[in-house]
């Protein structure tokens, strides 16, 4: 009888579970909610943040500037300007006004244009933690933005409205005296979608910066809810897949979509792709496929066989000649390094733009960037570090 009790128990928890779970998915398929659902905007972390006071969270007095920056369709943006850490030092004094110290930062020094994830805002501490990497361990200065939406910023995030305040914060830096080619560009996780567009976008208008650094990114959203898992093993909507054309139906309500795969062929600045291996939340196998996606033009074709089961057996020769023309094309213009308890490293170059994949052992999603290690990788790849 017990057994009875416990199996029909189970069974109603199961069916509620099943309910919460299309309930969850249906939403997903509303506008509305999949814009809360991706962006989670209306979580705001820190609770009631003093952007006006950067110290709060950790950074040096008066080091912060912060500042609004005004989009071209009139949104506006809540932003830091983060001294570099060697600039900060050499001041005799503690600075009164930092605006007055910008420009001359910016001339001083290299500067990273950093695009942070989905929820909280420019004050998580996660984050703070990337801008203290890259003033101290690059010797630069950070300017940071709340995408429209999230924290102090104004109006509704979209993909297009994301990449509009991108293009923003790009242009800020151009107008405040630094060169374009001299702008490093890091986004991470959502952000790493917002600079692939950004990127994508300057190499259409004949602008090339000093790169793009891709932290814990994902090719698309649509592969993203494929391979999402909810705690690191519940799969979001893999289940759907057993209700014929449930899961086609859901990737085609997608709306925002941040593309980077079909980006990558418009980019043409050099590249760093970094990913750690214990990431739960975005598979670095995501990573690998981009990676890929910028090496592929470089490699032999192979011809696909529409119909594998009924091929030719010349056709299967002449595939298995060509997979193999390939590997070894790819072992011919890839270069592999292992860094011992760290990561892997591959790299190749293209006409003078490098691609970067590093693999790191550990560093979960958060806190990928702020590794010693990868924050030099990255100095050297693009010159800031020698």
């Amino acid at each position: 009888m017990a057994g009875i009790t416990f199996l029909f128990t189970g069974q109603k928890y199961l069916a509620i579970f099943g309910a919460l779970y299309l309930g969850l998915v249906c939403l997903l398929a509303i506008p509305f909610f999949q814009g809360h659902a991706l962006y989670l905007n209306s979580v705001r972390i820190p609770l009631f943040s003093d952007y006006a006071t950067p110290e709060k969270y950790g950074l040096a007095p008066n080091r912060t500037l912060n500042l609004k920056i005004r989009t071209s369709d009139n949104e506006t943006l809540g932003a830091w300007f983060v001294l570099s850490d060697p600039y900060y030092r050499s001041l005799s004094t503690i600075p009164s006004d930092v605006s007055k110290h910008v420009k001359f930062a910016l001339a001083a020094g290299p500067v990273v244009l950093f695009f942070h994830g989905n929820a909280a805002t420019r004050a998580f501490s996660a984050r703070v933690r990337h801008y203290q990497a890259f003033g101290s361990r690059l010797g630069a200065s950070v300017l940071a933005i709340d995408y429209r939406g999230f924290a102090d910023s104004t109006g509704t995030p979209s993909e297009a409205g994301l990449t509009r305040d991108a293009k923003a914060a790009f242009n800020w830096l151009v107008e405040h005296g630094k060169k374009p080619e001299e702008i490093l560009i890091a986004g991470h996780s959502l952000g790493s979608g917002v600079s692939g567009q950004l990127g994508a976008e300057l190499s259409r208008d004949g602008i090339t910066p000093k790169g793009i650094v891709l932290l814990s990114p994902f090719s698309s959203i649509r592969e993203v809810l494929e391979t999402y898992q909810m705690f690191g093993f519940i799969p979001l909507i893999k289940p759907l897949s057993v209700i014929p054309g449930a899961l086609r139906l859901v990737q085609r309500l997608l709306i925002h979509r941040f593309d980077t795969l079909q980006a990558v062929p418009n980019i043409t600045a050099p590249v760093l792709i970094a990913h750690a291996e214990n990431d739960w939340d975005i598979p670095h196998s995501h990573s690998d496929v981009l990676f890929e996606a910028f090496l592929d033009p470089l490699l032999p074709p192979v011809d696909l066989a529409l119909e594998p089961f009924s091929m030719s057996e010349s056709l299967w020769l002449k595939i298995t000649e060509q997979q193999a023309a390939r590997k070894a094309k790819r072992g011919e213009i890839v270069s592999t390094q292992t860094l011992p308890k760290f990561g892997t490293l591959q790299s190749f170059s293209d006409k003078g733009r490098k691609v970067v994949l590093v693999k790191t052992l550990a560093g979960a999603h958060d806190y990928l960037g702020v590794q010693e290690g990868l924050v030099d990788i990255i100095g050297k790849t693009f010159g800031i570090l020698v």
